[in-house]
């Protein structure tokens, strides 16, 4: 059993976190916004809550932060004011799972309203979400599921990416996914599917090197062919995670550091694209804040060795 001394630093902390959270969501009342070539040539990371009090304590120096919208779509409470803290320390990127682009539903207003007016209150410097649907029917499952690659998919995730642009009046990007199918009627290669969707909805891509990766040796294609098929221009954010290896297939889990195989497609990425913004993400078995900065750190040292010219361009905005 705790002390009572412990009892009472416990609860002193507790004040403080909170005293410091009202200071620096004062600071917010009206952000100021940021751009996406406001964080150039930068590494952040995703912030997490277990994360929120080291660091408030630390402000570790990061280009920016990612957190999940879904996560702060409530009416205020504390993870908003949590979330317009740390807006006053960094630029932030807000990443949605559950906007379900690639479902043959019509996408979900009340949802867009939500993320239209957390975009609005936090101003990101980036928005995006997957390249998937999450479900069908007004029913929905806890994973990103893969799209077949058709001429009619991708038709379909034009119109829907188009429509969520036009309503937030900001541009966003979409993320390649993980995946351990196939559909048989696919007759365009992923990569193709991205890269169309970014030239005919005028939306960025947020490529995520690690599912390049794992896809890569699930399906038995060249992971560099996939990154030489992409427009530099076209690339907003990077994201590196670490995986699991069952023997038979890789898992996309979030929960271990960056593989070597993926820092070192990280490194060819960067060679080819540029200093993109890259993101690290960790979401389960969450380790210490430090492990965390660490591998940003790990990051911006790959990102040093690629010649400041090469920087993408970012400066694109889609026209409400």
């Amino acid at each position: 059993m705790p002390s009572p001394n412990t009892r009472a630093l416990g609860f002193l902390n507790l004040i403080y976190s909170a005293e410091m959270i009202e200071t620096q969501a004062a600071k917010t009342a009206t952000p100021p916004a940021f751009a996406i070539a406001d964080i150039a040539g930068t590494v952040g990371i995703g912030l997490r809550a277990p994360h929120y009090q080291a660091m408030l304590a630390q402000q570790p120096a990061l280009g920016f932060l990612e957190v999940h919208s879904e996560n702060f779509f409530g009416d205020g409470g504390q993870p908003l004011k949590y979330l317009r803290a740390f807006r006053a320390i960094y630029p932030m990127s807000l990443h949605g799972v559950g906007l379900s682009i690639g479902s043959t539903d019509k996408l979900n207003l009340n949802h867009l309203q939500k993320l239209k007016r957390l975009a609005d209150a936090i101003e990101p410097a980036l928005i995006s979400e997957h390249l998937c649907w999450v479900g069908v029917n007004g029913r929905f499952v806890n994973d990103l599921l893969p799209l077949p690659y058709t001429a009619e998919s991708l038709r379909h995730v034009i119109s829907h990416v188009t429509q969520v642009q036009d309503f937030l009046g900001r541009r966003i990007s979409v993320e390649n996914v993980s995946s351990y199918l196939e559909f048989v009627d696919s007759d365009i290669p992923e990569w193709a599917f991205i890269q169309e969707v970014s030239d005919r909805a005028g939306c960025g891509i947020l490529l995520d090197v690690n599912n390049i990766y794992v896809n890569a040796m699930n399906h038995g294609f060249d992971a560099k062919n996939y990154v030489d098929a992409i427009k530099p221009g076209s690339v907003t954010e990077i994201h590196l995670a670490g995986f699991q290896d069952t023997g038979e297939i890789l898992i996309d889990t979030h929960g271990d550091r960056i593989s070597s195989e993926v820092w070192a497609l990280y490194a060819y990425t960067l060679a080819r694209l540029g200093r993109v913004p890259t993101l690290i993400e960790w979401d389960s078995d969450l380790p210490a804040l430090d492990v965390l900065l660490d591998e940003a750190k790990r990051a911006g040292a790959i990102m040093q060795q690629v010649p400041a010219s090469l920087h993408p361009t970012q400066r694109r905005t889609h026209a409400a």
